[in-house]
């Protein structure tokens, strides 16, 4: 029989979308804006959001990918049409689009970066101006670290007239325009001037694309239930800087307020945060594993209990049709043809349970009926096994896969501790 191969397609990268959106309309006239744009987080009381969650997708050069971004404000999981506040439309290519300099495109598209795009928002119900959104795109860097960082403050500002602030840190990264992304945001605490935050996790992908140079903005932020939030202070550092704690160092910095500092004399700070640990973990993707040489042994079970339906009726799942493959067929060779490819000798065990064999009730047996050699060489000797293992065995029941979880965890078991020197082996 002839195998199945996969989809082959041209170069593709993976990129992220990162959202804002500025001067959106209110929906309802009693309170602000909590808008979602796309599969981002909702973000209350804001009528100009940035959005922290990037949107990740495929980017492939040969497909025109038509992208339609939705505005909603939301007061629950439900995204009622009736409070959308405005949409737009574009290509992927068109957000990605090198231009040397900003320009207009159809008198309302403008290129404000090489790789960031802003559009004006419509909605066929609203006749007012429904704002704009600006989608900035860039390519997801290979190159990636888990961090895990503790900050604290110290003698922050007073923001809340009755109380002291509740105050939170919000970074941003540099675009190559010389804005800033939202990419990261930790949760507030309540009442205090000199607040402890929890020790967090990023990404260096998220934080700085990895490059280790590249400015974040940090900012320090007064947390208001029912309005906007309050600018305490900022400060611009890089993830080059930060590692520095890693060393054991406190590093502390300044949190200046713009304003303040460009209308007061004799203005300082409005206080200092303070970086206490930094932590860097080596985050390695699949091809990474394959690279340094780690095996993939592929494991095979194959239902056979009876819910499947009689394999001499054409309704059953295991039915031989000669001229057209069943759906277990079509399965071994959709997931066995990618997996073979990463298997060194391509002598994949392959095993039925829940039917009689021999007479007795069977959870786990070889397809090819040899329990001192279950290998089968490559899916199309799985597949041969598969179709020989019907006319032997009779489907029974019940669904119990427990044996061959367990038989596919003592091979890995085994391989883990027999071979010390090489990579560990998964199945």
């Amino acid at each position: 029989m002839a195998a199945y191969p996969p989809v082959v397609t041209g170069p593709a990268s993976r990129v992220e979308l990162r959202i804002s959106c500025k001067g959106l309309i209110r929906a309802d006239l009693l309170s602000k804006l909590d808008p979602r744009c796309g599969r981002t987080e909702t973000i209350k009381n804001q009528h100009n959001p940035q959005f922290v969650k990037a949107i990740e997708m495929t980017y492939q050069f040969e497909c025109i990918q038509k992208m339609r971004f939705e505005v909603y404000d939301v007061d629950d999981s439900v995204l009622s049409p009736d409070f959308c506040l405005g949409y737009t439309e574009c290509t992927l290519a068109e957000v990605g689009e090198i231009a040397s300099t900003q320009k207009t495109v159809a008198l309302y598209v403008i290129i404000v970066s090489l790789r960031s795009l802003t559009k004006k928002l419509t909605n066929d119900q609203i006749t007012a101006d429904c704002g704009t959104i600006t989608i900035a795109a860039e390519e997801i860097s290979g190159n990636n670290q888990l961090l895990e960082l503790q900050f604290s403050a110290k003698s922050l500002d007073k923001k809340d007239f009755l109380g002291k602030s509740d105050p939170y840190l919000d970074f941003a990264r540099q675009n190559p325009d010389g804005t800033y992304s939202a990419v990261h945001r930790i949760p507030h605490v309540l009442k205090t001037l000199n607040p402890h935050w929890p020790a967090f996790k990023v990404q260096s992908r998220l934080l700085c694309g990895g490059d280790p140079s590249r400015s974040v903005r940090v900012r320090c932020y007064d947390w208001d239930e029912a309005s906007s939030p309050d600018l305490i202070g900022e400060f611009f550092t890089t993830m080059a800087e930060m590692g520095q704690a890693a060393e054991g160092k406190t590093l502390e910095w300044e949190a200046i307020h713009p304003e303040k500092k460009r209308k007061k004399k004799n203005y300082k700070n409005s206080g200092t945060i303070s970086l206490h640990s930094f932590k860097s973990t080596k985050l390695y993707s699949f091809l990474d594993y394959i690279m340094g040489g780690c095996q993939i042994n592929f494991t095979i079970g194959i239902d056979f209990t009876g819910s499947n339906g009689n394999p001499r009726n054409p309704t059953s799942l295991h039915y031989i049709n000669p001229s057209c493959p069943n759906e277990y067929t079509m399965a071994l060779w959709a997931v066995g043809g990618v997996c073979q490819d990463y298997d060194t000798d391509k002598l994949f065990p392959a095993f039925g349970f829940g039917a009689k064999v021999g007479g007795k009730v069977s959870h786990e047996f070889p397809l090819n009926g040899q329990w001192d050699n279950p290998y089968c060489a490559g899916i199309q000797g799985v597949v041969q096994a598969y179709h020989q293992s019907l006319q032997t065995a009779e489907l029974y029941g019940p669904t119990n896969v427990a044996p061959i979880i367990n038989h596919v965890a003592h091979f890995a078991a085994q391989a883990a501790g027999t071979d010390q020197q090489g990579p560990s082996t998964t199945q």
